[in-house]
């Protein structure tokens, strides 16, 4: 067959393997399909031969993943195999407020599932293009945090456009009932193209299953285990239950390696215009071939140790289990020394099984690895029982369905009647029920409770109205029509929480009778569900923070409750948290963010994303509101959140290649506006941030007499 020889000849593959193979023999062209088998198996391979499939016949294809790190990773891979046959491919994981028409031009699409929600939220012209849905790591529909919107989307696309979907997971046990859901062909297989074996590493020995020699050493110690694996010349990823565990590893480690990779260590250093403490850490241990890698790193630097990874210069990564998602790190050992977790609901409580797989699946890689290892490190005999009979000869917890709580149905049901997809009822009622949370409980009567709660609140907030549109009809005949009002339609559009919408447009209300400050809207930021969760408080900073509260308690909008009640304590989390943005605004290094508050750069990236995303949806809802008087100064503190800087900085930045640090410069230097970058001469410019810089800020000036001295 045509399509299969192309892939497999793009590919780098002689033939099928079982599980392309079963895939193949039972349709994945044409039918929709769940195809559940272990990491490492192939499966994308298959929903390669369908979506070029469908592209021929002049149709688009999704392609969902549940992380934008994956999603770049499926671009890069996707480009450099299939560009040369003429296909089109994209990558859109970013602005929530947008349909992204361009995309119409594309014939592959890669997206995230909440880019994906937004993208139907505002009416994607091109959906009735989409032929196939392929759905990377569908299992994540177990997340409390992700599920949910992947749940809707497809129930929406099916609903819609009813197209094919191919539903890829790792191996769970109720993979029929998923794909009953999804009227789709259920495929299962154990095939691993290279062999795992799942070891237990207690009293100084690792047992293997399938059976192999044991390792024998003197002691249990995960040092003495790594340095073996060191020693044959491989590599491998340690997963710990914490960043500070992932860091204090890789430094105990880097004190037994003799590698030297300079260059990558100081690319790592210099990421930031200032190094903080993290990056010296990070970069010492890079170049002893060691490295640790969490959300609490840059994206570039997490992207560097990833790629370093893959081209054997780094030999050990300890990490997170966030690392055991889709990426591609080949690994020969992967070692998980951390079985527990802790909860907020459970305390100490063992790891999923599902999870520790997706770990253990890391481990031997096809095109690397002729066989891997994955080695457990139980505590104590009651965990090494737990681990043998759990992880190692149990099989992975049923997936089910996060959709039915409060919270995310009142996000969910907005959109729905916002989209004009649900205009009464009766049809929000059945929409619900064709969801994977209506086909797992079948009995909807609680949910519909939920539902009524949630349509009154969102009627409550000014979101909806539930009237009917024939008012003067016999009771008996009267249709409940929702629909969204202006504003609930803008809320739906700027994908924020009902909840913190209705919170925002009532605090800028109070505003009005007060002056709006720089730090009063951070803090209003600060106190929404978007932000959680907030920077924790210690016993010693509780002064510092009533302090600070003293000297700007005047300003703030929400006021605070009494020390006595149960919601104080989060009251002053805010504060620590508006206390953190400020000081960013006023010039803090990430070093000094990371002593004084304990956030490391990837965590401000992170947080300033959310809080840029915040600003702008609070600035859409005062336009909408008509505080026209506020928008001025949303906008001037949402450039100063982006920037980091003073806002005697703000008419320096607006100059591109003109960051936070080279504005303090030129202000310092008494460059305080455009005015008088015009009339400095440049070769002064160029002393002040140097030749090609000075260059491109005289060219955007327009500087007739700017001396070319590149």
């Amino acid at each position: 067959m045509q399509i299969v020889d192309k892939v497999l000849e793009l590919s780098g593959f002689d033939e099928l393997n079982p599980v392309q193979k079963k895939a193949l023999d039972n349709g994945v062209l044409d039918h929709s399909m769940v195809i559940a088998a272990p990491t490492a198996s192939g499966k994308t391979l298959s929903a390669e031969m369908a979506a070029l499939n469908i592209i021929k016949k002049g149709k688009k294809v999704i392609y969902i993943v549940p992380l934008k790190a994956l999603a770049n990773e499926k671009y890069d891979e996707f480009k450099e195999r299939y560009e040369s046959l003429g296909m089109r491919i994209a990558i859109s994981i970013g602005d929530l407020d947008s349909s992204d028409s361009w995309l119409a031009n594309y014939d592959l699409i890669i997206v995230t599932s909440e880019k994906l929600d937004s993208m139907l939220r505002h009416g994607v012209q091109w959906l009735n293009d989409v032929g196939l849905v392929i759905v990377d790591e569908i299992h994540l529909i177990d997340s409390a945090n992700r599920g949910p919107t992947l749940e809707v989307v497809l129930t929406r696309l099916r609903q819609e456009i009813n197209p094919q979907i191919l539903a890829l997971s790792a191996t769970i046990s109720n993979h029929k009932e998923l794909a009953e859901w999804l009227s789709a062909k259920p495929i299962r297989s154990d095939y691993r193209p290279t062999t795992l074996y799942k070891g237990i590493y207690y009293e100084n020995k690792v047992n293997f299953i399938p059976k192999k020699d044991d390792l024998e050493f003197n002691n249990t110690d995960l040092t003495t285990l790594i340095n073996n694996v060191l020693k044959k010349d491989k590599q491998s990823l340690v997963f710990l239950s914490t960043r500070r565990s992932a860091e204090a590893v890789a430094e105990e480690l880097s004190r037994h390696t003799k590698e030297n990779l300079e260059e990558l260590s100081e690319n790592v250093l210099n990421v930031l215009d200032k190094p903080t403490k993290q990056c010296e850490k990070l970069s010492r241990c890079i170049k002893k071939g060691i490295a640790f890698h969490h959300a609490g790193l840059t994206s570039k630097q997490r992207k560097m140790i990833e790629n370093s990874f893959r081209e054997g210069k780094l030999k050990v990564i300890t990490a997170t289990p966030t690392l055991s998602f889709g990426l591609n790190l080949p690994a020969d050992v992967v070692v998980i020394r951390d079985l527990k977790r802790f909860s907020s609901v459970k305390g100490m409580d063992f790891l999923p099984i599902l999870e520790i797989h997706q770990m253990m699946g890391r481990s031997g890689r096809p095109r690397y690895h002729s066989e891997g290892e994955a080695i457990l490190m139980p505590k104590n005999d009651a965990e090494a029982h737990y681990a043998w009979d759990s992880y190692i000869n149990g099989t992975p917890e049923d997936i089910t369905s996060k959709l039915g709580v409060e919270p995310v149905l009142r996000v969910h049901v907005l959109a729905l009647i916002a989209s004009e997809v649900i205009k009464t009822k009766e049809r929000l009622f059945e929409f619900f029920s064709k969801t994977f949370y209506g086909h797992q409980y079948k009995d909807l009567e609680s949910l519909k409770q939920r539902i009524e709660k949630v349509l009154v609140m969102l009627e409550g907030f000014n979101f909806i109205t539930t009237g009917s549109s024939e008012p003067f009809k016999p009771a008996s005949m009267q249709i409940d029509e929702l629909k969204a009002t202006r504003i609930g339609k803008r809320v739906s559009e700027l994908y924020i929480d009902p909840l913190t919408a209705n919170q925002l447009i009532k605090n800028l209300q109070i505003a009005k009778e007060k002056k709006l400050t720089n730090f009063s809207l951070l803090h209003l930021l600060s106190n929404t569900i978007e932000m959680r969760p907030l920077l924790s408080i210690k016993r010693k900073d509780i002064e510092d923070i009533n302090e600070f509260l003293n000297r700007y308690e005047r300003d703030l909008i929400i006021r605070a409750p009494s020390e006595f009640n149960f919601e104080y304590d989060d009251f002053l989390r805010s504060i620590k948290t508006a206390w953190f943005f400020d000081d960013w605004c006023s010039e803090s290094t990430e070093d000094a963010l990371l002593d004084k508050f304990g956030v490391t750069p990837g965590e401000l990236r992170a947080r300033l994303d959310i809080a840029d995303w915040l600003i702008y949806a609070t600035q859409e809802l005062a336009l909408l509101s008509n505080h026209m008087d506020m928008i001025k100064h949303i906008r001037k503190t949402r450039l100063r959140l982006k920037y980091g800087i003073k806002e005697e900085l703000l008419p320096l930045v607006k100059l591109r290649g003109i960051g936070r640090s080279r504005a303090r410069k030129l202000f310092n230097s008494n460059q305080k506006n455009l005015n008088d970058l015009r009339r400095i001469p440049q070769k002064k410019l160029e002393d002040i941030i140097g030749i090609k810089t000075a260059y491109k800020i005289k060219e955007q000036l327009g500087d007739e007499n700017k001396q070319k001295t590149l």
